[in-house]
């Protein structure tokens, strides 16, 4: 098996190399070894460019307008993020005209603030200049400096709000004054000079060798936190959708940046990567990142938001227009809207409670007369469609968060359930659950059990009841499972069944409106 090391390198590796090939050039530079006669930048060019990837990471790519001289040159690159990762930065001349060597790479994240050298000064007194121009000394007991994090990367999204609000809580400063504490500043802070080697944001320091001296446009390329999207889908169904197929709907998605990055990306050209990638966070494999991206076409004159195309087994969606991304910043952009044909909402009673047999084996379960006995009478509401083009999708949809709505007799949309979906291909069909019903309920008991354990057979029989009070007819498709043991048939049913896999079966009951309808069957279970 690779090496932990040679396997994060593969990655980068690959990750870089994709963007070089898909993406456009990037983003101006405050490099401060710059010479006036570096040749110029066209605006387009200097606008930043990136890939983000929804597992909490990103690619930007850069130019860096360089003036080397023979031999070696120190370089300092003022533009990056607050979470580079330094292993993974290339730097190098696109035209191929300048050999780079890069002899040394320093990165610096701690940007000077007024919260950090508060921070540098805790426990002293300092002065503050105050409204009216008058000179107060005091004491910093708390800077309220707050180090940028990478939190939202690393342990998701809930636990990167749990700490936003307490930075919020713990960023106030406290000053004595006079023996009294104040919370916040009584005045602006005043501190000594700084020294040459205070950064005033993110810096790349570089030393490079080159016998290629000149001005040229260099190119500099890395991974980097704290960068995210992901996908949102809002569906609308229509006042008379009721259950059972031709229930039209409109679909809105929505792609969602979110910027954590520590850098504001201006006029960024955005690209969003689809696919099953593998990231490696800290010392272990981490999970696979994915995010798989779709645009439809719109029923506008405009051009669409988002373009598609294939690139290598992954997906790689451009948004067409420039998007300014600021630092801390979660921004929206609307990238489907479709008119989904034929939808359905599925009414689906799986009426055994397992949840006392959880972890139990075949042979436990086989001997146990209990197992599956105890009934429950939620029936759940599903809602299905198919991605494909003759139902007015057919594109590959991304993982992300479907929000059912309906509207109302007074034209109101009304919340009525959501859930996830994983990675959709075209022309599958995306299920999902979005809640119980509340007037179509189950029961579900056993009437007969038969062992001959001479013979090894089971004989099992089951009654389950439907009771619908709403005012049409329903349909209520009854999953049951045949967990006494592999070899089953059942012998005896009230209605039609079909064998969904090999230890399911499925009934489909048509239920009257205010009325019930009883399902019977019996299994014959046989063993060696």
């Amino acid at each position: 098996m690779a090496s932990l090391a040679h396997r994060k390198s593969i990655i980068s590796t690959f990750i870089l190399s994709a963007i070089f090939a898909a993406g456009s050039v990037a983003l101006h530079s405050n490099a401060r070894v710059v010479a006036a006669a570096s040749p110029a930048v066209d605006q387009e060019a200097s606008s930043p460019s990136m890939t983000i990837y929804n597992g909490g990471f990103g690619i930007v790519r850069q130019i860096v307008p360089l003036e080397l001289k023979s031999g070696v040159n120190d370089v300092r690159f003022a533009d990056t993020t607050a979470h580079v990762e330094t292993a993974s930065v290339m730097l190098r001349d696109p035209s191929g005209l300048h050999k780079l060597q890069v002899l040394e790479q320093s990165y610096r994240a701690d940007a000077l603030s007024q919260q950090l050298l508060l921070s540098l000064n805790e426990g002293k007194f300092i002065e503050f200049e105050k409204p009216d121009h008058s000179i107060i000394k005091g004491k910093v007991i708390r800077s309220g400096y707050q180090p940028h994090t990478d939190s939202y990367q690393s342990y998701g999204q809930q636990y990167y709000q749990e700490q936003m609000a307490m930075v919020q809580e713990s960023g106030t400063p406290i000053i004595e004054v006079d023996g009294k504490l104040i919370f916040g500043l009584p005045g602006t802070p005043i501190f000594s000079s700084l020294g040459d080697d205070t950064i005033l944001k993110p810096e790349l320091d570089w030393k490079l060798r080159t016998e290629n001296p000149g001005a040229f446009n260099a190119e500099v390329s890395y991974i980097t936190g704290g960068m995210r999207w992901q996908s949102d889908y809002n569906l609308v169904a229509p006042e008379n959708c009721g259950p059972g197929p031709k229930c039209p709907m409109e679909m809105i998605g929505w792609v969602t940046f979110d910027n954590q990055s520590g850098k504001t990306f201006q006029n960024a050209h955005v690209k969003l990567m689809a696919g099953d990638v593998n990231k490696i966070t800290g010392e272990a494999v981490g999970g696979v990142y994915a995010a798989k991206a779709a645009m439809m076409d719109m029923a506008v004159n405009a051009a669409p938001p988002v373009s598609e195309k294939a690139f290598s087994d992954l997906h790689l969606y451009t948004l067409n227009n420039p998007v300014t991304l600021r630092d801390r910043e979660t921004k929206q952009v609307e990238f489907i809207r479709a008119s989904i044909k034929d939808a359905e909402r599925l009414y689906i009673y799986d009426g055994a409670n397992y949840d006392q047999y959880r972890g139990w084996n075949m042979e436990s379960i086989r001997n146990n007369p209990e197992y599956g006995t105890q009934s429950n009478p939620k029936v759940w509401i599903m809602q299905q469609f198919k991605n494909s083009e003759a139902n007015g999708l057919g594109m590959p949809l991304p993982k992300g968060r479907l929000r059912f709505y309906k509207r109302d007799s007074d034209g109101r949309l009304e919340f009525t359930g959501e859930n996830e979906i994983i990675h959709t291909p075209k022309d599958e069909v995306v299920r999902v659950y979005t809640g119980n019903a509340f007037d179509v309920v189950g029961e579900r008991r056993r009437t007969d059990y038969h062992v001959d354990n001479t013979a090894h057979t089971i004989d099992e029989s089951f009654e389950i009841k439907l009771r619908n009070h709403k005012e049409e007819q329903v349909e209520v498709r009854v999953v049951e499972h045949m967990y006494r043991w592999n070899n089953w048939q059942i012998t005896s049913s009230t209605f039609k069944h079909e064998k969904t896999d090999s230890r399911t079966s499925e009934f489909r009951i048509p239920v009257p409106k205010n009325g019930e309808q009883v399902l019977r069957y019996t299994v014959h279970y046989t063993w060696q």
